[in-house]
């Protein structure tokens, strides 16, 4: 009977602490599937120069959490907005602000025809799908952002960008739902990169 007992005695631990290891196992490759199901990522930013300033151009891939992918199909429709800045840090004072440029996507879906639209200003473009819509949100192509004059060739400056849902403009119940959830929040980092202010190219 004691040898019996002993060998339960040693044996229960031993399953304990594997079965913690299995759980604890599950546990993170669950909030990591979570991590990578929604976000924002940055695939591709660039500020190019020309003779009339600058133009930014990007390719942001956009993810939605279930929660507001679903919220979209049943007729909530979602407002992104991206956020450039160009700064000119200064080091005897605050940095000198330059440039605030802001570009809003609206993602809504449409019952009656069954698909997906974004809106930018006046323009809108309509999509079967909301992987195909999400693609062009946050995605732009020598947007000018800034005139030539406002940058002083040979200065220091350091570009931001990022993309964030606007919670403000969700419902009030949603806006609710998002202080305490993050399942409704979705936003990126801030990506800053230093450039110098190149001149005007000289005249032919």
């Amino acid at each position: 009977m004691m040898a019996s007992t002993t060998h339960c005695c040693r044996s229960g631990p031993a399953l304990t602490d594997a079965l913690r290891a299995l759980l604890c196992a599950l546990l993170l490759a669950l909030c990591a599937g979570h991590a990578a199901a929604s976000g924002v990522v940055m695939r591709d930013v660039r500020l190019d120069h020309s003779d009339e300033g600058y133009q930014l151009t990007t390719d942001i891939a956009v993810t939605l959490s279930p929660r507001l992918a679903e919220a979209v199909t049943r007729g909530v429709a979602l407002y992104f907005v991206l956020e450039f800045e160009i700064s000119r840090p200064r080091w005897y004072w605050l940095d000198e602000n330059v440039v605030e440029r802001t570009q809003t996507y609206r993602l809504s879906y449409h019952a009656l025809t069954r698909q997906y639209r974004v809106s930018t200003g006046a323009l809108h473009q309509s999509f079967e799908t909301l992987e195909d819509a999400l693609k062009l949100v946050g995605r732009l192509y020598n947007w000018p952002v800034v005139e030539q004059d406002r940058l002083k060739a040979g200065e220091s400056y350091v570009a931001s960008l990022r993309l964030q849902l606007d919670v403000t403009q969700l419902p009030k119940p949603f806006q609710l739902s998002a202080m305490s959830n993050r399942d409704w929040t979705l936003e990126s980092e801030w990506q800053r990169w230093g450039f110098t202010a190149q001149p005007r190219s000289p005249p032919q």
